[in-house]
């Protein structure tokens, strides 16, 4: 059993993560990562024999539906369909839901899991893979496990020090971790039993974000970093030891060198022999898997192309398998069944690792079992999960890259004039940031609608250079990507070789697009109904449940509830806290709870929105959960005005220099916006002390604790040299502004922000 400490105070959420400080005090305060620890928290609730810990099996599975107090997986059931049939909750009473208690998390990072509760047990992950177990009726901590992931691992990754939830089974909780490590701990006392590093590479960039899959006799994880140099596969492991069982790679390697497995022979036919093997290849499966017992499958989602190009990729061609593909495989032997590939040509970043739902549906009078996904490529996939025919593949949300899917082939009738990007930009959508992304979508059976968390939106992407120099554990798409807030500039405002692609845009009705909450019936590809917004980056996972409810977070903090028929809305709480999670339900002695974790980060985690509770209230992380007639939703502390920008050190450097520093910082730029209110820090307002600490920083890892990762093994003292003059000289530029009483606020622009 793990004891810990409270945090500081919430009121120093914005000052400062990872690099730079605005306190005065040598920057002491810290956004971003763990806070210090300043009193006792309350004793933990101790392990007794009124709870039962981690009781999962196979048979509770099937039969989630006769336990409907409980919620077994991150999807509460076997099929993943985020749907509960609970009732105490209804349209009638729903707008009396009120906070029953929150959980402080002790982080202020992205959440992006949803908790698992097993016979009044709460089981969850947050920042970097920490594990939490919490006495589901009262909030009460019962354990509390930190795995201490290396910071370093947060240079590895897209999109935030983000963790999508554990797997519980047989008295074992398990989670992965941000650098790489599958552990199991004890379901009861939080104790590790097993912990293995997944990453086989060690010379290439990967992490962990996703949750792993219990599938028979082991568990399994695959892990992220396609847009670096990542090579996708996926490890499987034995349930009570850690023992490696199998390994199935996603796409194959220099054929020189022989493949691993007989489905890479197959597959490295579909690639260039002399494609650009150096890159990785990517294929990464770093969300979207799912079991079914019954026909003992085990499916898994692969990610995107390394490089993005596929011209340049492969060049002579090919489908190159296994990209954007669902794959069935036989867990007890890692064995391939069938697979699917969604994006033959993949170079759009389109993936189709999103959740996938697996549930019966009838098709030409007959019942099958299927499975269900809104892949990023904006089409909604229906597939005989025992046999891998496509069933249906409609649209979900616009999209030109392709024109339709050819239901006997499978395989998509690509719009080359509209999509390839190989002699110039295009305008093509969806975008990279996808239809849908990993926010869980919902099924419910009782209306047959699948409630989906999508966006509508476009992308200008190019290649804009002669060739690839591959940058190791660095970020190699080979492309040029230009999407949400720049697209709502002038067209002056992108680089020239983008405009004739940003005329295209602007006559679009998909720039710079929107976050929508689509009632999409399955069975004909209709929306039924819909709830737009038109503010970038509202984003979060969706719940139904058999009241006839839908539940939804938002960035703003609003968290609110649908008639899942019409689409009315029936509550709007306003939390305080940013949401992109899914929430979940459950019930303890005859009491519905309701429950979420709050936090923002992910994709896009740089740039804070205008309505962003953060912005208002900071990111503090917490657990809330409703019942009917609860209390208020205590709102925290509000973010103090930002302090004035320091008068920065003399600039000493040639424009030579700082033009070189801030091509440099174009990869900095991925978690840096220098924008007010970001959660990574605003450089423009770096403190003296950490002027004076910049290289300690940057190149030795001062701050690796706090999630600033080192680059020694990348850049030069010269290098960084040159990044602290452009620095220097871009808070010159703020500073002067605010003495002159002028906006200091940056734009995002799409050379520093956009463009990788």
């Amino acid at each position: 059993m793990h004891h810990r400490l409270r945090p500081l105070a919430s009121s120093l959420a914005l000052c400062c993560i990872l690099l730079a400080g605005c306190s005065d005090n040598g920057d002491t305060a810290s956004q971003g990562t763990d806070t210090a620890a300043t009193a006792p928290a309350p004793a933990p609730a101790s392990a007794s024999d009124e709870l039962s810990y981690g009781n999962v099996t196979y048979e509770r599975l099937k039969n989630a539906d006769s336990e409907p107090g409980n919620w077994f997986t991150g999807g509460r059931d076997q099929g993943q369909s985020y749907y509960s049939p609970l009732t105490q909750i209804n349209k009638e009473n729903v707008s009396r839901l009120g906070l029953a208690w929150d959980y402080d998390m002790f982080t202020n990072r992205g959440q992006e899991a949803t908790p698992i509760v097993v016979d009044g047990v709460m089981y969850t992950s947050g920042t970097r893979g920490k594990v939490y177990a919490l006495n589901a009726k009262t909030g009460d901590e019962i354990w509390f496990f930190d795995p201490e992931a290396d910071g370093q691992y947060a240079r590895y990754n897209c999109c935030g020090e983000v963790n999508r939830g554990v797997a519980v089974f047989d008295g074992m909780v398990y989670v992965a971790t941000m650098d790489g490590r599958m552990i199991g701990l004890d379901a009861a006392t939080g104790d590790k039993i097993w912990d293995v590093n997944t990453l086989i590479f060690p010379d290439r960039a990967a992490n962990i974000s996703g949750a792993p899959q219990v599938a028979g006799d082991v568990v399994v994880i695959g892990n992220g970093g396609a847009e670096l140099d990542a090579r996708g596969y996926v490890s499987a492991y034995d349930l009570k030891t850690g023992e490696l069982k199998w390994r199935f790679f996603t796409v194959p390697r220099d054929p020189k060198l022989g493949e691993e497995h007989e489905e890479l022979d197959m597959a490295v036919k579909t690639w260039d022999p002399n494609s650009r093997w150096d890159v990785g290849g990517g294929g990464t499966v770093w969300n979207g898997m799912a079991y079914d017992p019954d026909l003992n499958l085990l499916y898994i989602g692969t990610g995107n192309a390394a490089l993005y190009n596929w011209h340049e990729r492969s060049p002579s061609g090919g489908d190159n398998l296994f990209l954007a593909s669902i794959i069935a495989i036989n867990p007890d032997t890692g064995r391939m069944v069938w697979y699917h590939q969604q994006v033959p040509e993949e170079r759009w970043d389109y993936t189709a690792v999103q959740p996938m739902i697996l549930t019966d549906m009838e098709f030409d009078g007959e019942m099958k079992k299927v499975l269900m996904q809104a892949p990023k490529n904006g089409f909604f996939y229906i597939y005989d999960r025992a046999t891998g025919q496509l069933l249906s593949a409609d649209k979900y949300v616009p999209a030109n890259w392709a024109k339709s899917v050819d239901l006997k082939t499978g395989r998509p009738v690509i719009d080359t004039e509209a999509a390839d990007y190989k002699d110039e930009p295009k305008f093509v959508y969806p975008s990279s940031m996808g239809g849908h992304n990993w926010q869980p979508m919902s099924y419910d059976p009782k209306t047959g609608l699948v409630y989906i968390p999508a966006m509508e939106a476009g992308m200008i992407i190019g290649d804009l250079t002669e060739g690839h120099d591959y940058k190791p554990k660095q970020w190699n798409t080979g492309t040029s990507t230009l999407f949400g807030p720049p697209l709502m500039g002038d067209i002056d405002s992108v680089p020239p070789v983008f405009r004739n692609a940003m005329k295209v845009a602007k006559a679009s009705d998909q720039a710079p697009g929107r976050f929508v909450l689509k009632a999409f019936d399955p069975r004909t590809g209709e929306t039924v109904w819909q709830h737009a917004s038109p503010v970038i980056q509202e984003r979060a996972g969706v719940m139904s449940t058999a009241s006839g409810l839908v539940f939804k977070g938002a960035d703003s903090g609003n968290f609110r509830a649908y008639d899942a028929e019409t689409g009315k809305l029936l509550l709007d709480i306003q939390t305080g806290s940013s949401i992109m999670a899914a929430p979940m339900t459950y019930m303890v002695d005859g009491v519905q709870y309701v429950a979420v974790q709050t936090g923002y980060g992910g994709g896009g985690w740089n740039v804070t929105m205008p309505n962003s509770a953060i912005v208002k209230y900071g990111n503090e992380n917490r657990i809330l959960v409703f019942k009917l007639d609860g209390g208020p939703v205590p709102l925290p502390p509000e973010v103090p005005p930002l302090p004035p920008i320091p008068e920065p050190p003399a600039q000493t450097a040639s424009a030579e220099t700082i033009s070189h520093g801030k091509e440099l910082f174009s990869v900095c730029s991925v978690c840096h916006s220098n924008m007010d209110y970001s959660l990574a820090p605003d450089l423009r307002r770096m403190t003296a002390q950490t002027h004076a600490d910049f290289k300690d920083i940057v190149l030795d890892g001062a701050r690796r604790d706090r999630g600033m990762p080192q680059w020694d093994d990348v850049l030069s003292e010269e290098d960084v040299e040159a990044i602290h003059a452009y620095l220097i000289d871009l808070e010159w530029t703020a500073y002067t502004a605010q003495e002159e009483g002028k906006d200091v606020q940056k734009p995002v622009t799409p050379t520093e922000h956009s463009v990788h």
